[in-house]
């Protein structure tokens, strides 16, 4: 009688709330390649638990953003940082790590692997063409594998000993995929001749303390010009429904909705525009084609710190990729409640205006590739378990 074949265990990390969306589709398209005997485990959120994954450290414990807003958290980092390491350096460490995005904790996470012989699949290489380009070099030699989801960065680490592959952006399945073509508005009831505006609070708790507020104060603002207005507010699952709530006025026409409740392709088409938090969501609105302002502000000492290291011209990842201001951006002292409002009634009021945002958004669509990304990245995932075995 044949003797199984092991397990195979990949660890996966991620602290973002995007990362967990991207990490739950690689597990289901490493499932979907192969029946092999796969266990998954690592840092996550909810939706890597729900595609398989044991979820060892919560990433919403890691999710903090910012020089500053780091310290608070700094006990709950490195006690996840060295349960993570533990397991590298086990009895029955992971055949491979596989990290996605969340950059300052995985590269230190990689280089531990490195120490201990496990291979590494970077999935969403850091953003070196943001900031601190130096670190090309350190990613190349902590990393074996980097799956890049923008077509310039392979050409960055052109002549350094590590494989990197253009796989798309992992976006576009999740969109492929999603019920887009809800009815939204006439399952919420909201009238046919009210126009609804997305506030869009993001998915990190340290957001909150600086964006929340502002998105409010805005609502309040628009409501006083336009009477005739719904605002829908997505709440991401790694933050409290409460506390987003408690924010709002009972004035203030709003429903809330809940990570589960409607994809936000749906939440974000039925928009007619959209105040948003920079982030990956300005890409899910963009494949959606909604009209948007994107706003973004932090501590005054993080911001200091960040403006003398960031070196792109756009914020917003729509403008990243157009390689143009198609979507106004409203950075720190800029992100007012008088001009989030006068965007967005620009927006309802002029019906040029909001035509050519959407047809610069279908471009940026069209920019980001095709669909199969988790696919491309599973595959990746093979090759480098072959190479190990070999």
């Amino acid at each position: 009688m044949d003797t199984p074949e092991p397990a195979k265990r990949i660890m996966m990390v991620t602290g973002e709330s995007s990362g967990d969306l991207h990490g739950a589709n690689l597990i289901k398209a490493v499932n979907a390649l192969s029946s092999a005997n796969i266990r998954f485990f690592g840092a996550g959120g909810q939706k890597m638990a729900e595609a398989g994954c044991e979820i060892l450290v919560p990433g919403e414990d890691l999710a903090v953003m910012g020089v500053f807003e780091v310290f608070g958290q700094l006990p709950v980092i490195w006690r996840s940082f060295q349960q993570l390491k533990k397991e590298l350096f086990g009895p029955q460490k992971p055949d491979a790590l596989v990290l996605i995005d969340f950059p300052d904790f995985n590269l230190r996470l990689a280089k531990q692997a490195q120490k201990a012989g496990v291979p590494v699949l970077y999935y969403i290489s850091p953003k070196v063409w943001a900031w601190r380009m130096g670190r090309v070099k350190k990613i190349a030699e902590r990393v074996d594998s980097l799956a890049a989801i923008f077509p310039f960065e392979p050409v960055l680490y052109n002549g350094l000993d590590v494989l990197v592959k253009y796989v798309g952006h992992p976006l576009l399945d999740e969109f492929a995929a999603s019920r887009y073509d809800v009815d939204l508005r006439d399952q919420l009831r909201i009238p046919v001749g009210q126009k609804i505006i997305g506030l869009f609070p993001g998915s990190r708790r340290s957001e909150l303390r600086y964006m929340l507020a502002l998105l409010v104060e805005s609502a309040q603002l628009i409501l006083a010009k336009e009477p005739n207005v719904h605002f829908l507010v997505p709440i991401a699952n790694s933050l409290k429904t409460v506390e987003i709530k408690s924010q709002f006025g009972p004035d203030l026409p709003v429903t809330f909705i809940e990570a589960g409740n409607a994809n936000i392709y749906a939440v974000a088409g039925c928009c007619d525009t959209i105040i948003t938090v920079s982030g990956t969501v300005t890409l899910q609105i963009a494949l959606a084609g909604t009209p948007m302002a994107i706003l973004y502000r932090t501590s005054p000492m993080t911001y200091a710190i960040g403006r003398r290291l960031v070196n792109v011209h756009h914020a917003g990842l729509p403008n990243i990729v157009a390689n143009r201001r198609i979507v106004p951006e409203f950075i720190q002292d800029e992100a007012t409640p008088q001009v989030l409002r006068d965007e967005a009634l620009h927006v309802l009021k002029d019906v040029v205006y909001a035509e050519k945002m959407k047809e610069d958004l279908r471009a940026v669509q069209k920019q980001l590739g095709d669909p199969g990304c988790s696919t491309r990245v599973a595959e990746m995932l093979f090759d480098l378990l072959l190479k190990k075995a070999r």
